[in-house]
């Protein structure tokens, strides 16, 4: 059974890796056998990760890429294989959210700062991936979304509407890369306590209280909880899965 998820010899990309969600599925990934790259917009951030995983015994390279700017994104594919010659699994996990913010209000710049960031650099970082990954006999891609994707709430429009495009675009790559022996799913996460979320808890005082009561366990996970899921799609336990949408949210959806 543990071969179903042993990530030995694989080589997987984790954006947004140097904290939070990105962090714990990196070094969740480097438990199961996985070689990382980091990446995220801060260098140093990403070495710290780095030498967390090389304590574990694996190989990691940091890269500092912002998912707003498509040559930065070309550059990370282009280090990973010069580094490593191959990557099977790719973690879209870098995103931006907003500070709860009335529909009237949103402007145009902001909207663009988002969709660049959660719908444009994913797409485009996975569809430079998906061709090579076929090189080696396949892949898998998870897009890292958020249960507003599938649930939308009030005052997080551009949050939501970006991870719902997100969510659909994942349905699209899995469709036009199944020839290529690559699978695309994505997992839909609630309230975590990451950074993000205490971010937004400051801005909105009681966003933690109303986080848990929307689901079903009262609580907020913790990020090591967002692990098994990921590492499920990203493995082979999950060989016949794609297309689909994993959420992880205490059945808040």
């Amino acid at each position: 059974m543990n071969d179903l998820f042993d990530m030995t010899g694989k080589v997987a990309i984790v954006t947004g890796g140097s904290r939070g969600l990105g962090r714990a599925i990196a070094l969740g990934l480097a438990d199961a056998g996985a070689d990382l790259v980091i990446a995220s917009r801060k260098l140093d951030a990403c070495q710290a990760v780095v030498a967390e995983v090389e304590a574990r015994g694996r190989r990691a390279l940091p890269v500092a890429c912002d998912m707003a700017s498509w040559p930065e994104i070309d550059v990370l594919v282009e280090r990973t294989y010069q580094h490593f010659g191959r990557c099977d699994v790719l973690v879209n996990n870098a995103g931006v959210t907003q500070n709860p913010l009335p529909l009237t209000e949103t402007g145009g710049e902001f909207f663009d700062l988002l969709y660049s960031v959660n719908v444009k650099g994913p797409m485009h970082l996975a569809s430079l991936l998906a061709p090579r990954m076929a090189e080696s006999g396949g892949g898998s891609i998870v897009n890292v979304i958020t249960m507003g994707a599938i649930k939308p709430g009030g005052y997080l429009a551009l949050y939501c509407s970006s991870k719902a495009a997100l969510k659909a675009l994942t349905r699209v790559m899995a469709e036009e890369w199944a020839p290529l022996g690559v699978r695309v799913n994505a997992v839909a996460p609630g309230p975590f306590m990451t950074d993000m979320l205490k971010d937004l808890n400051e801005a909105t005082p009681g966003f933690f209280e109303h986080s848990a009561n929307v689901t079903l366990q009262k609580r907020i996970a913790e990020p090591e909880e967002i692990v098994g899921p990921v590492l499920f799609l990203a493995s082979g336990a999950s060989s016949y899965v794609t297309a689909q949408t994993l959420s992880v949210c205490g059945g808040a959806t």
